[in-house]
């Protein structure tokens, strides 16, 4: 490491002010931050500092994420040459998958953090580091075949909408991850409506290679339908569903590498532990409401089935955890959570048009987390006043 500082140190002075090229200083201090803690420290009144600042927290939330990444480069490669009906072995899947996965990865960080540094360099700032988290958890909620330029676009209307447009990093109220899939949802609802196959390769012109269609398991559950197969008419199991070697998102179809990035975010307390599980929590409640009455075989599904469905799991775990736009407070991170999970159930049974609701439930909260918080702390302030008066 004493290298490449060295290195760095010596590239340095033409990117500082007056250098030939101060124009790029913004993008460099982006780089040389994410490889070095800053030796800058706090001038005027005290502040408590440690080595582990927000480039180093967000390194971690990257670390949480691998797991869901690496299944779902794997995962990609075995949908794949099920679809085709081809034995094929490990690596040839995690090969196939990392050629279709790694394009999709690069697209979305170079035009998201080219957007960043332009306008971190027409303000005259640092480049803000949120987007070292969102440039890998947009890929993770696209499905495997998405174009290339379809991420493109929807990563500029994500940074550019969704982000700058409320002054950077830390003032966007909604999440930019999920503002680029429902974008691309809106804008071109077949290749992101959640209820068709998802496989990369070989196609017919339908986004599906040619003998192998049908509908994902949330897709079949919205047709009524208790018996879920996939386009090979091969029934999965509740196992399938947790591991995740079903079709869907790239990141989103295993529970069980989420669950281990959930476990990372907590023990490391980047992640709030009350906001996962009351999710988690929100969605049963709904689930079991719905099989109560059990009008439909969507409605009798188990409601422990939701949770290792679609991208439930993912979005509890690595969305409905942001910072930035989830509820502050700590009883408001128990309402905020109980609500996206409930609504995210509710959305997913009851909407005919759309057999996936978390996307929708995530933003529907992030707009209310602030009035949640008002009344947290307004409900705590008449509680001290009162005591006060006693």
């Amino acid at each position: 490491m004493s290298s490449l500082r060295r290195f760095v140190d010596k590239i340095k002075p033409p990117f500082e002010k007056g250098g030939k090229l101060h124009m790029f200083l913004s993008g460099f201090e982006a780089i040389e931050t994410f490889l070095f803690v800053p030796n800058r420290v706090t001038t005027g009144r005290v502040h408590v500092r440690d080595a582990n600042d927000m480039k180093r927290t967000l390194i971690i939330v990257l670390f949480a994420v691998v797991p869901a990444l690496l299944f779902g480069i794997w995962n990609t490669g075995f949908q794949h040459f099920q679809a085709l009906g081809e034995e094929a072995g490990f690596w040839q899947m995690v090969w196939f998958g990392f050629l279709k996965i790694l394009p999709i990865i690069i697209v979305s960080y170079a035009v998201g953090l080219g957007i960043e540094i332009a306008f971190s360099q027409i303000r005259g700032e640092e480049v803000a580091e949120g987007y070292f988290v969102t440039g890998m958890l947009i890929p993770l909620v696209l499905p495997a075949d998405v174009p290339l330029w379809m991420v493109a676009v929807a990563t500029v209307f994500a940074v550019v909408i969704g982000k700058e447009v409320f002054g950077g990093t830390g003032m966007n109220i909604l999440n930019p991850a999920l503002i680029a899939r429902a974008f691309l949802f809106f804008a071109y609802p077949s290749h992101m409506s959640g209820d068709k196959v998802w496989i990369a390769g070989l196609t017919d012109g339908t986004g599906v290679i040619d003998g192998y269609s049908g509908a994902t398991i949330l897709g079949q559950a919205a047709q009524n339908t208790s018996t879920f197969v996939n386009g090979l008419g091969e029934p999965y199991t509740a196992w399938n569903m947790f591991l995740g070697n079903i079709p869907g998102s790239i990141g989103e179809t295993s529970t069980l590498a989420i669950l281990i990035g959930a476990v990372i975010l907590i023990l490391t307390g980047v992640g709030s532990w009350k906001i996962i599980v009351s999710v988690f929590t929100g969605g049963a409640v709904m689930g079991l409401l719905l099989n109560a009455f059990a009008a439909n075989e969507f409605m009798a599904l188990p409601f422990w089935e939701h949770l290792i469905l679609g991208g439930f799991a993912f979005g509890a775990v690595f969305m409905a955890t942001d910072p930035v736009t989830a509820a502050q407070t700590e009883r408001g991170k128990w309402i905020y959570g109980f609500l996206i999970g409930f609504l995210a159930i509710l959305i997913r049974v009851l909407n005919p048009a759309y057999p996936e609701g978390v996307m929708m439930a995530i933003l529907l909260m992030n707009v209310f987390a602030p009035l949640i918080d008002h009344y947290v702390i307004e409900s705590n302030i008449k509680k001290r006043l009162k005591r006060a008066r006693q």
